[in-house]
């Protein structure tokens, strides 16, 4: 099988079953955090009859650009995906996932409700947040391998983490940010009690919000697909193993999400650029010494 037909059908794969995957970790996670509070919980597929009912609601919506904007963010996320699973450039994967990221940004602002802008401008905070660390995760898969190709990548002798630790650990750390997980849930959040209007999502009803919620299934695979990257080498058996990381990874950030309050902005900024540094910047760093 050639090589390019591999590519297609990874990229026919994520197209088709990243939302169900998605979905499935929504209601994963739903399930998880309602045995954390001692709650029964939604059963595991609500996350699609929840989406299922917000297609067949009447469309009102407060300005028409909203949902060119919203259609926008998912096909960016999409292609964001689709990229990735092709096996090109990381960096050109991450500066569409940061376009992609705008057009969710627009999409809030261009409803004048102030509930709405509020929430979009602590999305663009969460952007300075977390992005230093993304570009960094990419700069040292580069020094490990001498390229941004995610194909080159993932066919080294040994997993990236061995080499890449600190760069590991920070990109964890701000997929809290990425999946809105408290305790960096600013701009919007998944549960009802923490906020009574829901920032970059309170205009968004029916086919817009479900739009949003299908682009964050798409999202949250590509961001666990990219934990993945770091475990997966030449050896068939490290791809049992990344399976088993990205899980544990993402049980983590299910039980972070259930024992935390959120925090403000500037707490959030100071904390996630201090351990990007720390962490990723000083692993960088060792890294282009033992290059010289």
């Amino acid at each position: 099988m050639s090589s390019t037909l591999i590519k297609i059908i990874c990229i026919v794969c994520y197209i088709v079953f990243a939302p169900f995957v998605g979905g499935l970790l929504d209601g994963i996670d739903r399930k998880i955090s309602a045995r954390m509070q001692r709650r029964v919980g939604p059963p595991l597929l609500q996350p699609f009859y929840d989406v299922g009912k917000l297609f067949n609601k009447q469309v009102i919506s407060v300005t028409k650009s909203q949902g060119f904007l919203l259609l926008s963010y998912l096909l960016f996320i999409v292609l964001t995906g689709a990229m990735f699973f092709a096996g090109t450039d990381i960096l050109l994967c991450v500066f569409v996932l940061s376009t992609a990221a705008m057009f969710l940004y627009f999409a809030s602002c261009v409803t004048s409700s102030p509930y709405s802008t509020i929430g979009a401008s602590r999305e663009l905070i969460q952007m300075i947040a977390y992005e230093p660390a993304v570009l960094m995760t990419c700069v040292g898969f580069y020094l490990v391998r001498g390229s941004f190709e995610i194909s080159s990548i993932a066919s080294t002798k040994v997993s990236n983490i061995v080499f890449l630790p600190g760069v590991f650990v920070a990109f964890v750390f701000i997929l809290t940010i990425k999946m809105r997980k408290s305790p960096f849930d600013i701009s919007t959040a998944h549960h009802a009690h923490q906020e009574i209007v829901k920032g970059i999502t309170s205009e968004m009803g029916a086919r817009n919000l479900a739009f949003f919620t299908v682009t964050e299934w798409y999202e949250n695979v590509f961001l666990l697909s990219m934990v993945g990257l770091f475990i997966i080498n030449k050896n068939p058996w490290s791809i049992p193993g990344a399976f088993a990381v990205v899980a544990l990874v993402y049980f983590v950030e299910i039980l972070i999400d259930n024992c935390s309050a959120r925090i403000k902005y500037f707490t959030m900024l100071k904390l996630t650029w201090v351990i990007s540094l720390a962490l990723a910047g000083s692993n960088i760093w060792i890294l282009m010494l033992i290059r010289k």
